[in-house]
């Protein structure tokens, strides 16, 4: 039987199981920094500032409790990825652009590094990342991949044959891959609640069930309380729509799970993975998965990709239709886990701007901050964020404050009912696609596809 929802695999997955609530605010208060949002952005900027400066009072508020959002919910994917590089080096240059890529490549040490020293065990197994190509359109933009991140001084990428691939992991139909040793699995929620735990000891003040109704220059106002402070952070990636005025700036975008049982130490001879990599393709509606620490499959991709009027979910709830499209797709990959059992599924959103560029900005005459809009790649960008919000809030000018992606604005996404038969139609056009380069071996990107990349904003 398949657990559909209860936030997400994780939270039931974690033998420390559900940690008590921590206490709601009780009133109005004021400190140094205050944050809106205990995922990894805020808790990241909670540590890194208290770390620097540990006289600061900081105050991180939590709608429902650290790590129900996106924090709890993701692919254990911690890799160098990052939104909006390409459009950053149109924009500022290549050199500038190559920068901001470098500082990501060092990100996945210093998150690694960091749990160590905070006694934090999050299942981390440094394998990289492996992105397969099983279709020839697949494997020309993946050759095309590889050499633009080669361009962005990614010297130590591995480019591998259709053998090479499948000696890695045994996928399917695998005719290529690429592979970077800047990627690493974890348990997200294990890092997340080892986090927020070295965040409290470092003093950080954490309100949980407590959401923000408003935010204004240097205030924070919830239903218990307004919490003052010189500097206000807006730290909510996917439930920024949620907040009064931000109904268009980020969209919540659907991305959902399944996770098998444990698979027999046969199954594992069958498929390989012997260096748990983190595993991605070249699809344009594409997947991603991990072999977790108990020897399962937890693989992921979008199922219904937005609800209209920029809604989330309760608690990762996953529509039948989507749990079988996600299991077909496994089987399809791993033909020998057809019958499987799935016992997981969930759901959770992540942030999208309409340029599909993460960003980190801080504007010093009103105290606003905020970091998002990852797209996806966020277990890593957001500690690449809160050590630049860190930076801008202490007014340094550092090498991370003058990287490209420091307040940069983008424009609002289109109002409804616009907004959700634009989603809907992209990635139904991106699913045509697929099955069309599937279909017909076409060796090049369909244009269907690329009218959806023009459209979009993806590049």
């Amino acid at each position: 039987m398949t657990i559909n929802g209860g936030i997400s695999f994780w939270h039931a997955a974690d033998p420390g199981g559900t940690p008590p609530a921590r206490a709601p605010l009780t009133g109005d208060t004021t400190a140094d920094v205050v944050i809106v949002g205990g995922g990894y952005t805020g808790l990241w900027t909670a540590y890194h500032l208290k770390t620097a400066a540990p006289d600061l009072r900081v105050t991180v508020l939590e709608q429902k409790t650290c790590g129900y959002g996106a924090s709890g919910r993701n692919g254990g994917w911690l890799y160098n990825g990052i939104a909006g590089r390409d459009r950053y080096a149109r924009l500022h240059g290549l050199p500038a652009a190559r920068r901001l890529q470098q500082a990501m490549n060092a990100t996945v040490t210093e998150v690694i590094e960091t749990a160590a020293k905070e006694g934090i065990d999050a299942d981390i197994h440094h394998g990289g990342v492996l992105e397969v190509a099983r279709t020839p359109a697949q494997l020309a933009r993946l050759r095309a991949f590889h050499e633009a991140e080669a361009a962005f001084g990614e010297t130590d990428r591995l480019l591998l044959g259709a053998a090479e691939t499948r000696a890695r992991i045994d996928v399917a139909d695998a005719v290529g891959a690429t592979w970077t040793p800047h990627g690493a699995r974890i348990h997200p929620l294990k890092l997340l609640r080892g986090l927020a735990a070295a965040c409290e000891r470092l003093g950080v003040t954490l309100h949980e069930s407590t959401p923000v109704t408003a935010l204004a220059p240097r205030r924070a106002t919830t239903p218990y309380g307004t919490v003052r402070a010189p500097f206000v952070l807006r730290c909510t990636e996917g439930f920024t729509a949620s907040l009064k005025g931000q109904k268009r700036s980020w969209l919540p975008m659907n991305s959902s799970m399944i996770a098998t049982a444990p698979l027999p130490e046969a199954t594992w001879q069958r498929i390989g993975w012997d260096g748990a990599e983190t595993l991605g393709d070249m699809a344009h509606a594409y997947m991603y998965a991990q072999r977790t620490a108990d020897g399962r499959i937890a693989l992921g991709g979008r199922g219904v990709p937005y609800r209209f009027g920029s809604r989330t979910d309760n608690d990762g709830s996953t529509s039948p239709a989507t749990v079988t499209a996600l299991t077909r797709l496994l089987t399809a990959f791993f033909p020998a886990l057809a019958g499987v059992e799935i016992t997981h599924a969930w759901s959770g959103v992540l942030g999208v701007p309409r340029d599909w560029c993460a960003t980190v900005s801080l504007d010093r005459t009103t105290g606003l901050g905020w970091a998002g809009g990852y797209v996806g790649s966020g277990v890593a960008t957001s500690n690449l964020a809160g050590r630049t919000l860190r930076d801008l809030v202490l007014g340094d000018t550092t090498e991370l404050t003058t990287l490209p992606w420091v307040n940069h604005r983008v424009r609002r996404w289109e109002p409804e009912p616009f907004r959700w038969l634009g989603v809907h139609a992209l990635y139904a056009a991106y699913r045509e696609a697929d099955r069309r380069e599937t279909a017909t071996h076409t060796p090049t990107t369909t244009p269907l596809a690329r009218l959806a990349n023009h459209i979009s904003g993806r590049h």
